[in-house]
């Protein structure tokens, strides 16, 4: 719980937001005063997170990678709460190691469509509904592999970089609309995609830890900490930006 009210009477859209930092992210807009609606692919996990949140969440499903879809979640927070004020982009495929001569163009494709273009598709619907509003705050859910690269995730690493510079594209197109476009990019963070390559969070830190200056991985809540300040009036001079919060993996 924070004593902070930043974001009271806003209304914050988050793709992505069923589990790990999406789900924080919702936490803590809803602990600063917001309305949230989660959504995310999966239904019945945003339900129970937004029952969990209480009375200023809602869920909806959304399919980030169908404009259709995007439009409809749109829609609905617009239809449920007659604004919106702020949009946050979580949603990620589930990485394939590989390099490219033997990364399946499918599982390109797939990482490049939900970590990148649903980001587009999101954006489309929500900045004009974020302008009519008065202007706002969008974030992008980023990497420190949007800067720097690693072995074998080829997919990853280009749809984050790619994610990082839409931002800053959208910051230059939409600032005439009073809306901020910013990019926040985590170090490694105890969420269950660790989970697909260590047996725990433990072994994940163990693994993990020593290649960040501070020498351990994220918990959830440090990176919607950032969030929730990128939404808010504090950042109110801050666009463009892509936020690194990632206990110095990136300065090594």
């Amino acid at each position: 719980m924070t004593d902070l009210n930043r974001l009271e009477s806003k209304v914050i859209l988050i793709a992505g937001a069923a589990s790990g930092i999406g789900a924080a992210i919702a936490r803590r807009c809803i602990d600063e005063g917001a309305s949230v609606v989660c959504a995310d692919y999966e239904m019945e996990p945003a339900t129970k997170l937004a029952e969990a949140l209480g009375p200023s969440a809602t869920a909806c499903q959304c399919d980030v990678t169908n404009i259709d879809s995007a439009r409809s979640a749109v829609n609905f927070a617009g239809k449920k709460y007659g604004r919106l004020d702020g949009l946050v982009h979580n949603a990620a495929a589930p990485s394939t190691s590989a390099t490219v001569v033997n990364l399946d163009e499918s599982a390109w494709r797939h990482e490049i469509d939900v970590g990148l273009t649903g980001a587009f598709l999101m954006s489309k619907f929500a900045l004009p509904l974020i302008a009519a509003s008065g202007g706002g705050s969008v974030v992008f859910i980023g990497s420190q592999f949007g800067r720097v690269a690693t072995t074998r995730a080829v997919a990853y690493c280009a749809a984050k970089a790619g994610l990082i510079h839409l931002a800053k594209a959208m910051a230059v197109d939409h600032a005439p609309d009073k809306i901020r476009v910013n990019s926040l990019s985590p170090g490694a963070v105890a969420t269950t995609r660790l989970l697909r390559r260590f047996a725990d969070f433990e072994a994940a830190n163990a693994g993990l830890g020593p290649a960040h200056l501070l020498g351990r991985i994220a918990e959830p809540d440090e990176i919607a900490a950032a969030a929730a300040f990128l939404l808010s009036s504090d950042a109110s001079f801050v666009t463009g930006s892509d936020m690194l919060v990632d206990g110095g993996y990136a300065t090594r």
